[in-house]
């Protein structure tokens, strides 16, 4: 079964996310539990699979989206902690670094992520702390 969290997206500043997003350069990331990272041995290029439950705006705090769809996402060339958010995944949901996912993490690398159960991760982004003080407008 899969560990749930809510995580906050991190990247660059939207003009950024833009260039790097139409080169399918590495734009947006969010960081797997201390746990995970450290039960699975996460290394560089590690694959997460799972399902991108619903994205949060920072602006709000509000879902905008509820995609429920599946994911097989890599680690970073740098870190196993990392986990890269593909360039059409960035384009189709407008995402930048003022915007938080909720995600069921299934497997990674192939293994099952808690077998026979379901937790909540210590990296659940609070709710009172999801509508932002400053943000920044995606660039399409």
């Amino acid at each position: 079964m899969p560990e749930k969290c809510r995580v906050v997206v991190c990247g660059f500043d939207p003009m950024l996310v833009k260039a790097y997003a139409a080169a399918n350069a590495r734009a947006c990331w969010w960081h797997v539990s201390d746990e995970l990272y450290n039960e699975f041995q996460m290394k560089p290029k590690s694959k997460v699979q799972g399902k991108l439950v619903k994205v949060y705006a920072g602006k709000t705090g509000q879902a905008e989206a509820t995609p429920d769809e599946p994911f097989e996402w890599e680690c970073s060339h740098e870190s196993g902690l990392a986990v890269l958010i593909p360039s059409e995944v960035i384009k189709k949901y407008k995402l930048t670094e003022f915007h938080f996912l909720e995600l069921s993490i299934e497997k990674i690398d192939g293994k099952d992520v808690y077998p026979g159960q379901e937790k909540l991760s210590k990296k659940w982004w609070p709710d009172d702390r999801m509508k932002l003080s400053y943000t920044l407008e995606y660039i399409g």
